[in-house]
């Protein structure tokens, strides 16, 4: 009977840990719930953020920011300037990516190489501009060129993502991520989630949340009621009306700012008074206080704030003026003759709210605006559109390079890969002060390209933005400046 008895009690042991372990497995897993679908999981192709949330966490750069947002090696074990042109970067050894391709100075070489090709087409070209080829020194050592000296060169290295070169000239590689990080791709299932799951080989040492799954959930009173049933576990840009609602959250000045490009090359906005209007026409602290609750700042007629180098302290935000608005369009002879507004929705903090709100004060002051919502990826065409570019359009800049030469590059300059406008004497001091290495010159060049660009009416300028998070209350995570999503960076209570 003794023996039978123990016998029992093993049979119900191993009965009760095979009951056990689906639910383990499920508490080491999370749902992320982010705006919309990537357009692509090629780290290189696309400047989308929605991409950026999920490769993040599977690719990885040669430097990275710790939490104070200070530069540190990652992938890279050290770096050096040799000269005017000329950067060394040495690797460290041992890391593969998940495929088993090496880590090593022929994937770095091909990385940097591939992202600033011409043919290949980058949208994030204006991130490496300068950036002439890298090639291989040795096996853990790359040699980089650009076309000058660039003061922020490493910074650069903080966002471009190193790929397996073998898996990247693959057919089908965009939809079938394979990095060195932390997590490895599963699966994606488009328009419903991608499904994540712990590198337990990675070289940083395992993450120790196993499964990760990302739903691309649109609407935020959706994104709140699946975190509110506990169908998520993290929400990201959470609407400030919904911080009494959810069961976590978190919150941090960001480096976000919601603007709208103004295409002073053709038409009606050619006039750099209607220009100037459209910034008189809108009330900015009506927008930070009644549309953000005050999750937001006025943001100080540049699209940089002060943890930015190049920030112009000295300028100011347009006054809410609608008269002085209608005074303008008087002068500038303006008909009414309507002028088109272009927009998407779900995926920045209340944009479509934000874009409606604009487009009321607009005709307000006696504009006409034609206002469009598009599709994500119709939107994306007309963002980076080089011709036939609409009148206004509706984007949120982040620069995560903390220099101004992200911003300029891509937005202010005449040759910007997503500019609709252009000045000669702006593009000129954007293009001079790149390659300055007298810290002193180059910022008074960017305060230089902050006010004339200012009284140009480059843009629409708005508000600086808080990031916000929901998050259930299983989870514990930390947001960072930089806004970046780091699940690895996660853990469950």
């Amino acid at each position: 009977m003794r023996k039978l008895a123990i016998l029992f009690s093993v049979i119900l042991a191993g009965a009760l840990l095979l009951t056990v372990s689906p639910l383990m497995a499920q508490d080491s897993s999370i749902t992320v719930a982010i705006g919309g679908d990537p357009t692509t999981l090629d780290p290189q192709a696309a400047d989308d953020g929605n991409e950026r949330a999920v490769n993040d966490n599977i690719y990885e750069t040669l430097l990275t920011r710790d939490a104070s947002m200070a530069l540190v090696p990652l992938l890279a074990e050290s770096y050096e300037q040799l000269d005017d042109t000329t950067w060394q970067f040495t690797l460290k050894s041992g890391i593969s990516f998940t495929n088993g391709e090496p880590m090593n100075a022929e994937a770095v070489a091909f990385s940097i190489n591939r992202n600033i090709d011409p043919e290949f087409n980058s949208e994030q070209l204006s991130f490496f501009e300068t950036i002439t080829g890298a090639s291989v020194v040795d096996e853990l050592t790359v040699s980089l060129t650009t076309n000058g000296p660039d003061p922020i060169l490493p910074a650069r290295m903080y966002w471009l993502k190193i790929v397996p070169p073998v898996a990247a000239q693959a057919e089908g590689f965009a939809e079938n991520p394979v990095g060195t990080g932390p997590y490895k791709f599963v699966s994606w299932a488009r328009g419903q989630q991608i499904e994540l799951e712990a590198n337990a080989e990675y070289w940083g040492g395992a993450p120790s949340i196993s499964r990760v799954v990302i739903r691309p959930i649109p609407e935020e009173s959706t994104r709140l009621a699946a975190l509110q049933a506990g169908e998520v576990d993290f929400v990201r840009d959470l609407i400030p009306e919904q911080i009494d609602q959810a069961p976590v959250v978190k919150h941090i000045p960001g480096l976000e700012f919601p603007i709208v490009r103004i295409n002073n090359k053709d038409g009606i906005l050619a006039d750099v008074r209607i220009r100037q209007a459209i910034n008189y026409a809108v009330d900015k602290e009506a927008i930070a206080e009644a549309l953000y609750a005050g999750y937001a700042v006025v943001a100080q007629g540049q699209v940089l704030n002060s943890s930015h180098f190049g920030f112009n302290p000295d300028v100011q935000a347009y006054p809410y003026d609608p008269d002085m608005a209608r005074q303008l369009l008087a002068e500038a002879g303006y008909n009414g003759e309507p002028i088109q507004f272009v927009g998407e929705a779900g995926r920045w903090l209340k944009d479509r709210e934000l874009i409606e709100v604009v487009a009321a004060m607009l005709t307000d002051a006696g504009f006409t605006v034609d206002v469009q919502i598009l599709e994500w990826s119709n939107y994306l065409d007309l963002l980076f559109a080089q011709e036939n570019q609409p009148a206004m359009i509706f984007v949120a800049h982040d620069n995560t390079l903390f220099d101004a030469d992200r911003t300029f590059s891509g937005y202010y300059s005449c040759e910007g890969r997503v500019s609709s406008y252009c000045n000669e004497e702006v593009t000129q001091l954007i293009n001079d002060g790149r390659t300055e290495t007298d810290g002193a010159v180059r910022e008074g060049m960017y305060h230089s390209v902050v006010e004339l660009s200012r009284e140009d009416g480059a843009f629409l300028f708005l508000v600086n933005l808080e990031n916000i998070y929901g998050l259930s209350e299983r989870l514990e995570w930390e947001p960072r400046q930089d806004g970046k999503i780091l699940f690895a960076q996660m853990t469950l209570k």
